[in-house]
């Protein structure tokens, strides 16, 4: 039986940008799950936004929100989609 997934995507802003490559290395992790994925450098600000859209379990993407969110100098938040599944 297949596990339930869900349509979801997170806001990622990144101030740090020594956490780039720990934050690409967490998004290669979940490949499999990720349709796409969009980066802006907001150069005025010293900023990049980046959204990141699943097709993953909950779990999954409570679990890589969470990681991503700890990484120091990023703020990463989930939006879930009301789709039935």
């Amino acid at each position: 039986m297949e596990e339930e997934t869900r349509v979801a995507l997170l806001g990622v802003v990144v101030e740090n940008p020594d956490a780039v490559e720990e934050l690409n290395a967490l998004l290669h992790q979940y490949k499999d799950y990720i349709i796409g994925r969009m980066g802006l450098p907001y150069r005025a600000r010293r900023v990049s936004i980046i959204s990141v859209v699943l097709d993953a379990p909950a779990a999954v993407i409570s679990a890589l929100s969470g990681k991503v969110g700890m990484l120091p100098g990023v703020t990463c938040k989930a939006i879930y989609s009301k789709m039935p599944q």
